[in-house]
């Protein structure tokens, strides 16, 4: 794909949880590589329930996906600050990111292949 990166479909169910709460659930997510980086799996935005984010002021550019939008998630026991993100105009070359989010995972947040 150049740049290093390469997507592929994350295969099986993933999850991500939180508070307690599950955000999201899927079998439709993408695994994103980068160079000798962990890989990092992008949830649709769909399969999220994003009542549960809020849009942050925070933005971050990456040369090679472009500017990533921020998300804080609110559950019934803490914000988790900028916990999300997402490329909502990515770069040409990973353009199958789009629509998607990402998370950090945390003591207080998970990202799980169920």
């Amino acid at each position: 794909m150049g740049n290093d990166i390469s997507i592929r479909k994350a295969e099986g169910n993933w999850v991500v949880r939180a508070g307690g709460a599950v955000l999201g659930e899927t079998q439709n997510a993408l695994e994103l590589t980068e160079g000798d980086l962990p890989p990092v799996i992008y949830f649709p935005r769909d399969d999220i329930a994003m009542a549960f984010l809020d849009k942050s002021e925070k933005v971050t550019h990456c040369p090679k996906k472009g500017d990533a939008t921020h998300y804080s998630i609110v559950t019934k026991s803490t914000t988790l600050e900028n916990a999300g993100w997402s490329y909502e105009s990515p770069l040409t070359n990973v353009d199958r990111i789009k629509d998607h989010l990402a998370f950090y995972k945390s003591d207080k947040l998970a990202v799980e292949r169920v």
